[in-house]
């Protein structure tokens, strides 16, 4: 049985659980917070090596960059596996790398030849265009554009419909 813990119940967490389902990858989804509990939160964040075990995967859903970041590099660090999440209806082009602990939703295009790096977040309709390098831990939001051969920032945040025209950040 393959399970998917989640850090952060908040509304991050739930969009990457219920993607995350969609994709039928995972047997049980449950939650670690530490604001909140419920029938599907097992703990706080901290408790996460008890829930640890060969068939349990992580996922931190904390939309604070670096938090994310921090978060997968403790995961990663302690052994434990850390899921890359993409939605069946993205369009992941076969030749893109996609890293670890990066989530893509439900309509966005990653195209020819590029590398999204470890803790992104291609939101819903975010179109990143072929040759592009996104930097570890950026989130490119909803129905943002990243034009042709750009390398986005480690971290950086692109706002919801931006458009980044080819190059802006060059490779």
């Amino acid at each position: 049985m393959k399970r998917l813990i989640i850090l952060g119940a908040g509304g991050y967490g739930r969009t990457v659980a219920d993607v995350a389902a969609q994709c039928g990858e995972f047997d049980e989804i449950r939650f670690l917070d530490d604001g909140q509990t419920g029938g599907d939160i097992l703990g706080k964040c901290g408790d996460y090596r008890h829930c640890a075990d060969e068939n349990t995967w992580f996922y931190p859903a904390f939309g604070n960059n670096q938090a994310r970041l921090n978060w997968i590099d403790t995961l990663v660090g302690e052994g434990f596996s850390v899921a890359a999440i993409v939605h069946t209806t993205a369009y992941v082009s076969p030749t893109a790398k996609i890293e670890t602990g990066t989530v893509i939703l439900p309509k966005a295009v990653v195209n020819t030849d590029c590398r999204i790096l470890r803790g992104c977040i291609i939101n819903l309709g975010a179109i990143v265009d072929h040759g592009c390098v996104i930097g570890e831990g950026a989130h490119i939001c909803l129905g943002a554009i990243i034009k042709a051969e750009n390398r986005i920032p480690a971290g950086m945040k692109i706002e919801a419909g931006e458009v980044v025209a080819n190059r802006t950040y060059p490779l």
